[in-house]
């Protein structure tokens, strides 16, 4: 059976860290990336780890892809210090690479916990992320947002959720969302792509449309209907911030 190295990469996550890393002790290695911390991030994970290495932010993409490279095995699993394993998914990682895998990586499906439930509707499920993968085979890839494996071989999909805690309250999903748009933006602006008064005025809306009926947004009440609604200011930030960088390019 081959081994398992799960990588976390970190930055001032000492709130978090513990529960994460507590949910993969079973692994055989964890390796711990950490963007020089000021608060108790490094040494929260030197009790779970010797694997510890304190470098310069350098990006998500660079940071998560030298974590693979100081791994001692081959297949990763990569979790960040808002998530957990649960013993399902544990199991279920276990017995997949028992059978010796084809696939050069699987997407884990993963819930949010979010307005003190498990959201399973919307955009936030089951969100699925390529997070086990052989290294020889896939590596990260991406630019400022939406980092992703891209894997050099055939994809497969596990059952058992990952958990995610990704926010404490709406106020800090809205002080992110306003960095991952700026972001977002950056990265279609330099892809070429622009913003039309039609995109402004109907892109939102349909993102709002496939959150709360497409997927169920409905279902999860005053919670789903304000998740499909910030999901939608998402889709406006975005491609305004993309409109106020063109115009100031075509000066």
């Amino acid at each position: 059976m081959p081994r398992v190295t799960v990588t976390v990469i970190t930055k001032n996550e000492a709130d978090a860290l513990a529960d994460a890393l507590r949910s993969v002790s079973w692994a055989d290695e964890i390796i711990v990336i950490d963007a020089e911390s000021t608060d108790e991030t490094v040494t929260i994970a030197r009790q779970f780890t010797d694997r510890v290495y304190v470098r310069r932010w350098t990006g998500y993409i660079d940071q998560k892809n030298h974590a693979a490279q100081l791994a001692t095995n081959d297949w990763i699993l990569s979790i960040d210090a808002d998530e957990r394993v649960p013993a399902p998914l544990a199991e279920e990682i276990r017995t997949v690479l028992a059978a010796e895998p084809a696939a050069a990586g699987y997407r884990v499906p993963r819930v949010s916990w979010y307005f003190g439930r498990w959201m399973r509707t919307t955009d936030m499920y089951p969100d699925y992320q390529l997070r086990l993968y052989d290294r020889r085979r896939a590596r990260w890839q991406g630019k400022y947002v939406h980092e992703s494996v891209r894997a050099d071989g055939p994809v497969a999909y596990l059952k058992h959720d990952l958990q995610h805690y990704p926010y404490r309250d709406l106020s800090e999903h809205l002080i992110r969302m306003d960095r991952y748009t700026t972001l977002a933006a950056r990265q279609m602006h330099e892809q070429g792509q622009r913003a039309t008064a039609l995109g402004l005025l109907i892109h939102p809306r349909l993102a709002f449309l496939r959150n709360y009926v497409l997927k169920g947004g409905f279902r999860d009440g005053k919670a789903g209907l304000v998740i499909s609604l910030v999901n939608s200011h998402y889709v406006f930030l975005k491609l305004a911030k993309l409109w106020e960088m063109q115009k100031d390019s075509d000066k």
